[in-house]
């Protein structure tokens, strides 16, 4: 098992500058790079799909840069480091990286760690608190529907399933806010941020009281998406290995229904739905947050990065990219590692990935 997590650990390496390189290519040939929105800036014009792509340079007469002085826009170059030639970027962005130095927003005046750090208590509670409300209610779920297959619980309960299944996140949010946060006789829940504006005011009750109080429909509209896709899928791994001779000879030795299920039929069901876990991590942490945020006004990590590659502001979008992924591969490798501690039995010390 040593031998694997070391092998895993080592693989992150090539795989963070395979990423890191294929999506530096791709930026070279987005146009509005941050040298061109600068330019814009002073203009007075807006900046986004302005002059070439961000790995020209742009003091060779392109349209933005015309009846500006050529040093000044000499300087702006070299303020955002567009005077070296793009090998020459790349080379010192992998390794100041490997420094773990992420280098300074454009335009925000911090360090991307500061703003990552300041960004990740929002996108953390969403995904936090998203992901164990799914899994508290989506496994007992699949397992009650597996046990009573074809019944009329299992009936009602797959079509409420299937309409939250068929319903995008952002649609819910706002069938939610239309509900229950004024759009209606109903004002239950706010919609804006994750604390109220006295909350340093409150008693730490109060704080506490006020801070799920504004979770309560962000993180319902996130958890309505994966609630429908893990119900299913733990109920179809129960259904799956009921039908197996292992639970018909366990209960023909006489055990309990209760002791067939869950001393035997959970560990070898589960595998299945742990498998699931790092997917469930990312997809709440990074890609379903984003149309939330935005909706609920929340200033977390998706919103900072959709904003930031807007702005093409690339130390955040890059640096942001890095420690998402790293992220990524480190909860994939701990997928792994909650396998053994479902059923020891899996080795993958003998496996050679």
């Amino acid at each position: 098992m040593f031998a694997y997590i070391v092998r895993r650990l080592l693989l992150i390496i090539p795989t963070l500058v395979i990423i890191l390189l294929v999506n530096f290519v791709i930026v070279q040939a987005a146009p509005g790079g941050p040298v061109e929105q600068a330019i814009a800036h002073l203009q007075g014009i807006g900046g986004s799909g302005i002059g070439g792509g961000s790995g020209e340079s742009i003091s060779s007469g392109s349209r933005a840069s015309r009846g500006l002085d050529p040093k000044l826009i000499k300087d702006i170059e070299k303020q955002y480091g567009f005077d070296k030639p793009a090998p020459e970027r790349l080379w010192l962005m992998l390794k100041n990286y490997a420094q773990l130095d992420f280098g300074n927003s454009f335009f925000r005046g911090a360090t991307v760690v500061d703003l990552i750090l300041e960004k990740m208590p929002v996108t953390i509670s969403l995904g936090l608190w998203a992901t164990l409300i799914t899994y508290l209610v989506s496994i007992p779920l699949g397992i009650r529907k597996a046990v009573k297959h074809g019944s009329q619980f299992d009936i009602w309960s797959s079509t409420a399933i299937v309409i939250g299944y068929a319903m995008p996140a952002f649609l819910f949010a706002m069938f939610l806010i239309v509900v229950f946060a004024g759009g209606t006789s109903l004002n239950w829940f706010p919609v804006r941020g994750l604390v109220s504006e006295n909350f340093d005011q409150l008693s730490t009750v109060g704080k506490i009281a006020d801070y799920f109080w504004h979770l309560v429909l962000p993180v319902s509209a996130l958890v309505i998406g994966g609630f429908a896709t893990l119900t299913i899928l733990t109920k179809n791994s129960f259904l799956n290995e009921i039908t197996r001779q292992y639970v018909v000879t366990a209960r023909a030795k006489g055990l309990s229904e209760r002791r067939v299920l869950y001393g035997h039929v959970f560990r070898n069901a589960m595998l299945l739905v742990i498998s699931g876990i790092p997917q469930a991590f990312i997809s709440v942490f990074f890609a379903g947050s984003l149309l939330i945020e935005v909706i609920f006004s929340l200033d977390g990590l998706g919103r900072m990065s959709y904003e930031a590659a807007v702005s093409r502001d690339y130390p955040v979008v890059f640096g942001s990219l890095f420690i998402f992924t790293l992220f990524g591969l480190l909860i994939k490798l701990i997928g792994d590692l909650c396998y053994t501690l479902v059923d020891p039995r899996i080795d993958f010390a003998g496996r050679n990935a």
